[in-house]
């Protein structure tokens, strides 16, 4: 569990829940590699009686066979509609103000279509908006958390976009989703130890890539993981922690120590650099140096925890 919330994040979301009565339609940015834990759940609680746009950026990075998944698991909930783009693409941008006033409705014909733009920090927010206007007005940057306030503007096809900071939530609760953020560059390298998260993203992209990941780094084989004992031990200060290399079958310690080798990371003596290894890995896979490769599938959002009246049965006076 992930505990990340910095002071302006926590103003964001104060300003977002006192503009959100005007607003007709909400945009959240996702990460087009991993859309599930690039949707801030905090979000979805504020705006869930608003019609959403799902906007799947840098879809020139990510699988397109997992892509189209993710904008059918999106166009199938209610009032949301999704769409892939690569957000510096001029021609794939045209098509949001037309899918704004869709999901808007009967608008006054006197006002434009007002839409907030949201997303956690680092999805290509930033990089939309300036598209979509055809000239800089949201600075952009490859460091999370880059705008800092709320910025208003005005498009072509009668929409007024609204700005927001970049926002994290409190705490990731999903393991698994905070090391796809990491090695996404969503979250800060400090935030998780960086070693830590490319040995969990080398055994993910050999469950889920392996030929990708033998071409790049000329790999013979991808070592099985053999699970340890103790991983799902309970700590005294806490539950125990997901063995996600367990999880994923792959030795991503071993698979890194192999890049390494390969790649500059051999000191000494033999000994392996595996901070090396890991730069290699995590910068190559964000520059999509590996190909389109997608982080996560519908199919592994996990299953809503059961509520009370779940787990006690039906309450006295509930409909039968």
């Amino acid at each position: 569990m992930l505990g990340w919330y910095p002071g302006h994040m926590n103003k964001a979301r104060r300003q977002i829940t006192e503009a959100l009565p005007e607003i007709d339609v909400v945009i959240e940015v996702l990460d087009a590699r991993l859309p599930y834990s690039s949707a801030n759940p905090m979000l979805a609680e504020l705006t869930r009686h608003k019609p959403v746009l799902k906007i799947l950026s840098r879809a020139d990075l990510a699988d397109p066979e997992r892509t189209q998944e993710w904008v059918a698991h999106f166009d199938a909930q209610p009032d949301m509609r999704a769409l892939a783009v690569t957000t510096t693409n001029a021609r794939e941008l045209k098509r949001i103000p037309r899918l704004c006033h869709e999901l808007a409705g009967q608008v006054r014909a006197d006002r434009d279509v007002r839409v907030m733009v949201m997303g956690i920090p680092n999805v290509g927010k930033s990089t939309l908006i300036n598209g979509l206007a055809g000239r800089t007005i949201a600075k952009t940057g490859n460091e999370p958390a880059v705008t800092k306030r709320q910025q208003k503007v005005r498009i072509g096809g009668r929409v007024a976009l609204t700005d927001t900071p970049g926002v994290l939530w409190p705490k990731i609760e999903d393991q698994a989703s905070a090391y796809r953020l990491a090695a996404s560059g969503a979250i800060r390298d400090t935030a998780i130890d960086y070693v830590d998260v490319a040995v969990v993203t080398a055994a993910e992209l050999a469950r889920r890539y392996p030929e990708a990941l033998k071409a790049r780094y000329k790999l013979k084989a991808l070592p099985a993981y053999a699970p340890n004992p103790e991983a799902e031990r309970v700590e005294a200060d806490g539950p125990a922690r997901v063995d996600l290399l367990a999880r994923s079958g792959f030795d991503g310690h071993a698979i890194l120590a192999e890049i390494a080798g390969k790649r500059g990371g051999l000191r000494p003596g033999g000994e392996v650099d595996l901070h090396r290894g890991s730069e290699v890995l995590l910068h190559e896979l964000r520059d999509g140096k590996l190909g389109r490769l997608t982080l996560e599938t519908p199919a592994d959002i996990p299953e809503p925890e059961p509520t009370v009246a779940d787990e006690d049965g039906p309450r006295p006076g509930d409909p039968a």
